[in-house]
């Protein structure tokens, strides 16, 4: 496979960045590296990159790519874990991190990995394939109310509970094994006239498996909350999403982060001493340019928001 890449609104990430020469920088999701090698590229040999992902394949690509650099640490493991990371590589604080939530090429173009719906493969969708769950151990074993739940929350699909029904009903006579085993059954749980707009009928589902099978949204939250303690004072958080309940996530963390006060409203003076730990820099999102999508498509859907320690 070509390792290739075109990294999303990279021009934007390193202006808000502000990378430093000799600063500690962390992209906690590697991906293809094109982020990485950028970032490494307005470095000296005193500044340091830390760049993690949970897929080995990833690591073990930009290795091969980048090769061994002195100021490029690479790392296996989840982006929840960057407090734990920074104490094993002795750092106790950052100048700016950047997370790009998209899934790289390579695991969609990859049919082994099963993420794609154009691609006859085992269902799995795991970006760490060293976790048990695979995208098919939930449809072949989780409820049709939890099904439904996953499908309407995780992928805004209209029809959950019919493709989750028809899901359960086609298990109980045969075990979905395969990407084209989920596709034929959503294309027969959606009637005719609404496949005809809105793109192939099993995006939306597929994106909902993808969700639930690496727990993105939970682990999203979660890794903001842990990570903004680290940043510097001044340092700055970039995060691109690619889909609404992502942004969502992202915009209200900044916000509950950026509050100076969380008393209620008629308390006539502040008890609860919180202090602000972020400063929103983009109070609406940075999108794409045209000449970028024109270029990657994928970046149409892509969203920046970035934020500052105070």
């Amino acid at each position: 496979m070509v390792f290739e890449h075109k990294p999303v609104m990279l021009k934007e990430v390193l202006e808000y960045l502000e990378c430093r020469k000799n600063g500690v920088y962390i992209d906690g999701t590697l991906g293809r590296g094109g982020h990485t090698e950028a970032i490494l590229h307005e470095l000296d040999n005193t500044g340091r990159l830390i760049a993690i992902d949970r897929d080995i394949t990833a690591i073990e690509e930009v290795r091969k790519k980048l090769g061994d650099r002195p100021n490029l640490i690479l790392v296996h493991d989840v982006f929840t874990n960057i407090p734990d990371i920074l104490e094993r590589t002795g750092y106790t604080e950052v100048d700016g991190m950047i997370f790009d939530l998209g899934v790289s090429s390579p695991q969609f173009d990859n049919p082994e990995r099963g993420f794609s719906y154009n691609y006859n493969a085992a269902l799995d969708m795991r970006m760490d394939q060293e976790q048990s769950l695979t995208a098919a151990d939930i449809v072949n074993n989780y409820s049709l109310p939890e099904l439904t739940r996953i499908i309407r929350e995780y992928g805004e699909e209209k029809w959950a509970s019919r493709i989750a029904l028809f899901i359960v009903k086609h298990r109980a006579n045969k075990r979905i094994e395969t990407t084209y085993d989920l596709v034929e059954i959503i294309k027969a749980a959606i009637p005719a006239s609404a496949r005809r707009s809105g793109g192939h009928p099993a995006r939306r589902t597929f994106q909902a498996l993808r969700i639930a099978t690496n727990n993105e949204l939970k682990l999203l939250e979660e890794m903001i909350g842990k990570v903004v303690p680290f940043l510097k004072k001044g340092g700055r958080i970039c995060i691109i999403s690619f889909h609404s309940l992502e942004d969502r996530i992202v915009k209200n963390k900044f916000r509950e982060l950026a509050r100076e006060c969380v008393c209620p409203p008629d308390f006539p003076v502040c008890v609860c001493d919180k202090k602000a730990e972020l400063k929103i820099i983009n109070t609406k999102p940075i999108t794409a340019s045209i000449e970028e999508i024109n270029l990657n498509p994928r970046a149409r859907s892509a969203k920046l928001r970035v934020a500052e320690k105070r």
